[in-house]
């Protein structure tokens, strides 16, 4: 096949924030009251950007969970207080002031990383935008880090300025170079005016994704206070989160994702609190961001990376320490919460109802989820914190497939490496947990946040989990089941189940039992009679022991399927991947051309020479199977050689190949099967064959029934007892036919077109 490559060099998953303020030591920039900008500040201007290549870069990338948002190009400059700018005095106060403009034509933000921030006591570096509405800083010699490096935040607009300014009488005037201007063409501090349907109202990320303010985040609000999105230079590289340790002293651990270590940790920005104070809004604070970190801990074994920011946030941010279980046990989690920023987005909350289990995924031992519930992630989810039922952390975002279907989940997995497995996984303190989470040696396996620990509440059932019934199903009836869960401390003697199918209320549930403080039990519900198509199941339970439900986000679960009623047959896809498992995706589709059955996406996730079987059940009748290969090469062009097959019940080869471009499709049909021994078949003759007004039809002799159907399995003409016919096609429409002969002990199906 075929090596690939991105013209411009990503890191990896993260967010990131609007016009901000990092940790600022104070002031405000020279007669900051007077809005007149003195002409006299040289500008200095950057390179026009090829928006239509970055936008065709863009919709490639935006797909890949892996990936960052990228926001802005990084534009390498050098720009120094001796080669650029213009230096002046204040006689009023002895200060003398360094001030350069940037500007970046159709920008719609500038933000900059400095290779030199080295400065003396009393000096002050401000940025601020053109019409003197907003302003970061004063950044001092607090914000300085061992390397002398700074990264600074996003202003909003297309030309910004920078002011240092430094007393005169210091020993020295300091030392800023300017080695980077982030050339901002996308938008990720409020909502994209132009942003396609398919985006929520925040603008970058997609329209089924739930603000974390809304009333399905109710129950998360300390959490989502330890969640912060990275911003590094042009990118939104990944998501993470405060996290607690033994000692309890409020040490600024953060925990992300592997994957997303890159670049210079000092350039790297934290933007805490950054969400829209209610369910609809489309802003949320910028002004609460914390600059620079140290890696302490990383491995690649479950995809984790351990950070120490360079400051404390200050008590003004109001963050949450995350509690965490390292117990790595899959039977006490229930269900999952992730709380991240997807696409520079604002915080985001999803939901996952059912249990997450232990798999190995892209070299790392992760927490799977299967599909969300509610919510999905996006690339700037990377890193995120994955919280049990009790809000205590047991993994972080590693990668996946499920995004947004317009308004909708598109029903894919997601992956995230496990809190347990980093916890003791390596053999040294810089790749591990432990050391620095457990710094008196307690051997804790649980643990509650910082500040505010969480508290289990007394009352607090939960359903999840409904099974039973296969997520494509032939038949038309079927007993499902869900897991019942007491999440409450006092034990669950009874509770209110109401079950619906497909709208419609079942009898109601009493129940009663013992269950103790995160025991679970499977029940059965009635049987299920389906309709043909699309069928839910809704459960919900109430009233646990005669009492209000403390906690509403695991009170309902739901569960959509499809079933094939009537006379149905299974269609087996067997699809052996080539070496790039990433480009081949399949459909099904109907006489009508709508989709009733697909891959939901490539198969990034799997091996190259890895066997996908899958079955479908579908209504006899014609579809249309098409393979695609994305690259346009098929399965067989260079390095492990794959091939696809689709075969009926009967074993009979419906498609097959390997060979192909872009996409291959194939008119596979599913007729009413007669099994009879091989030795009994006969031919039929049909004649003329293409047919125009007439056709001929002649069987075996003692023919019982010569039938014929259209595309769709419709049946269009039938005469019995006789080894001979003779229909009229006259008026059928031209296209494909399929004519059936039938005796005591022999049948045999054959093609008709019809072209007049």
């Amino acid at each position: 096949m075929k090596l690939k490559f991105l013209p411009i060099l990503y890191m990896c998953i993260g967010l990131s924030l609007s016009g901000f303020a990092q940790v600022s030591q104070g002031g405000q920039p020279k007669n900051w009251a007077d809005k007149h900008i003195p002409t006299e500040i040289p500008v200095v201007e950057m390179p026009t950007l090829d928006f239509q290549a970055l936008a065709n870069e863009d919709a490639v990338v935006d797909l890949v969970k892996e990936a960052p948002y990228r926001f802005g190009v990084e534009v390498p400059v050098n720009y120094t207080m001796q080669n650029s700018g213009n230096w002046s005095i204040d006689g009023n106060s002895d200060i003398a002031i360094w001030q350069l403009g940037v500007y970046c034509p159709d920008g719609m933000n500038i933000s900059f990383i400095l290779d030199k921030f080295d400065i003396p006591q009393g000096a002050k570096l401000f940025v601020w935008n053109e019409d003197r509405s907003q302003f970061l800083g004063s950044f001092t010699k607090q914000n300085t880090n061992n390397e002398k490096t700074l990264g600074i935040g996003i202003l909003e607009g297309n030309k910004v300025y920078l002011e240092y300014q430094v007393p005169v009488h210091s020993k020295t005037w300091g030392e800023i170079e300017i080695g980077t201007v982030v050339h901002g063409y996308r938008s990720i501090l409020r909502s994209d005016e132009s942003a396609d349907e398919n985006r929520g109202p925040f603008g970058n990320s997609g329209a089924c994704n739930n603000n974390v303010n809304c009333p399905v985040g109710a129950d998360w609000q300390v959490e989502k206070r330890s969640v912060a999105m990275i911003v590094e230079g042009g990118n939104a590289i990944c998501t993470g989160s405060l996290v607690n340790n033994t000692a309890q002293d409020g040490t600024p651990y953060f925990l992300t994702a592997n994957h997303c270590l890159g670049g210079n940790l000092n350039n790297w920005v934290f933007y805490f609190n950054h969400e829209s104070a209610n369910c609809n809004g489309t802003t949320g604070p910028t002004n609460q961001s914390v600059s620079g970190a140290v890696l302490r801990a990383s491995n690649a074994a479950s995809d984790f990376a351990l950070l120490e920011l360079n400051s404390d946030p200050p008590a003004s941010y109001n963050v949450q320490f995350a509690g965490w279980d390292n117990s790595d046990s899959e039977s006490a989690v229930a269900s999952a919460v992730g709380i991240h920023h997807p696409s520079g987005d604002l915080k985001k909350i999803s939901f996952e109802e059912d249990a997450p289990y232990h798999a190995n995924a892209a070299g790392a031992q992760v927490w799977y989820v299967d599909n969300w519930e509610d919510g999905i992630t996006e690339g700037g989810s990377s890193g995120s914190p994955l919280f049990n039922q009790d809000h205590r952390i047991i993994g972080q975002l590693y990668g996946g497939l499920s995004a947004c279907n317009g308004s909708v989940e598109n029903n894919q997995f997601d992956y995230y490496g496990r809190f347990g497995v980093s916890w003791d996984n390596g053999s040294t303190n810089s790749t591990r947990l432990s050391n620095w989470l457990d710094p008196l040696g307690t051997g804790q396996t649980i643990l509650d946040g910082y500040p505010e620990g969480f508290v289990v509440a007394q009352y607090d059932a939960g359903v999840s989990t409904i099974s039973g019934i296969a997520a494509n199903i032939c038949g038309s009836q079927g007993t499902p089941s869900f897991v019942l869960r007491n999440q409450g401390s006092a034990t669950l003697t009874s509770c209110t189940i109401v079950a619906s199918y497909n709208g419609t209320a079942q009898p109601t549930i009493n129940w009663t039992g013992s269950l103790a403080q995160n025991a679970q039990v499977v029940l059965n519900l009635p049987v299920m009679t389906f309709v043909n198509g699309a069928n839910n199941i809704t459960v919900t339970v109430s009233n646990p022991n005669n009492n209000p439900d403390a906690v509403a986000n695991n009170n309902s679960v739901s569960y959509a399927f499809t079933a094939a009623t009537g006379d149905t047959q299974n269609l087996n896809i067997e699809i052996e991947l080539d070496s790039y498992p990433d480009e081949t995706s399949w459909e099904l589709t109907n006489a009508q051309g709508s989709i009733v059955a697909s891959s939901n996406g490539t198969y990034a996730n799997q091996n190259g020479g890895d066997v996908i079987s899958v079955s479908v059940c579908l209504a006899e009748g014609c579809y249309d199977f098409t393979i695609f290969d994305e690259y346009g090469d098929g399965l067989c062009f260079f390095g492990q050689c794959g091939s696809y097959t689709v075969t009926n019940e009967a074993g009979d080869v419906l498609a097959s190949g390997a060979d192909f471009n872009d996409s291959e499709t194939t008119e596979v049909c599913l007729l009413p099967i007669i099994n009879v021994k091989e030795s009994e078949k006969t031919d039929v003759t049909i004649y003329p064959n293409p047919a125009a007004g007439f056709v001929r039809i002649e069987g075996v002799k003692g023919t019982n029934k010569i039938t014929l159907f259209d595309m769709t399995g419709k049946l269009l003409l039938q005469e019995a007892g006789s080894d001979r016919v003779t229909f009229d096609t006259s008026k059928l429409a031209d296209g494909c036919y399929f004519v059936r002969v039938e005796g005591q002990h022999a049948v045999k199906t054959q093609k008709l077109i019809v072209k007049k």
